[in-house]
């Protein structure tokens, strides 16, 4: 998993509270058995008129947040049903951090197993980046997570709380597999001490 330390990039704004999973990734594209290939069809439903043509009133694809890393939004982001596809789509999109008011808690989990940054501001501190996104497309934020703040050039500057857990995974690129072997001179150790039984003996 890549490491996330600190974040410079574009902002797109997506200012709709309660975005839930299969908005993010629609139903009838988890046919797929990799983990890969769900970045095209992130906002799907948003994206395209049905007929297939983009739909150019859609945030995401106005030309000034093109390449955007970062994505703002509104309150309950990722809520619905606990598919791991929805953070899967959005990183294979391109953003590494999201930031809203409030994050549903299993998407939350799904995006740090992930290597993105979820970041919890206020409602005010979203809405005043929400604004300035809106108002200047191309606008940019660096993301620190080792000192966990957000800041920009125009002088916004906001802190964020962080487990501590989850900022050492996060930094050190660790998913559940990598901190397991953190631990692999403990396991190796345990492994060489403990009993061995031969095949067909009885305890």
């Amino acid at each position: 998993m890549q490491p996330f330390t600190t974040l410079t990039g574009i902002v797109a704004p997506l200012d709709r509270p309660n975005v839930d999973t299969d908005q993010i990734i629609p139903k009838q594209f988890l046919k797929r058995i990799e983990r890969t290939g769900f970045g095209p069809f992130a906002f799907f439903d948003w994206r395209y008129h049905p007929d297939g043509s983009v739909n150019a009133e859609f945030e995401l694809n106005q030309p000034g947040y093109q390449g955007a890393a970062i994505l703002v939004a509104g309150r309950n982001f990722g809520c619905g049903s606990s598919r791991e596809h929805a953070p899967w789509a959005l990183n294979e999109y391109g953003f590494r951090a999201l930031i809203a008011p409030s994050f549903a808690d299993i998407f939350y989990n799904n995006c740090i197993q992930n290597g993105m940054l979820p970041v919890v501001l206020s409602e005010e501190q979203t809405g005043e980046l929400l604004r300035r996104a809106q108002a200047n497309p191309g606008y940019q934020l660096t993301v620190d997570l080792a000192n966990q703040t957000v800041t920009s050039s125009d002088g916004f500057s906001a802190s964020f709380e962080v487990d501590p857990f989850v900022r050492e995974r996060l930094l050190g690129g660790l998913d559940d597999i990598g901190m397991t072997l953190k631990e692999d001179t403990r396991i190796s150790s345990f492994e060489e001490h403990r009993p061995r039984w031969l095949a067909g003996s009885r305890a």
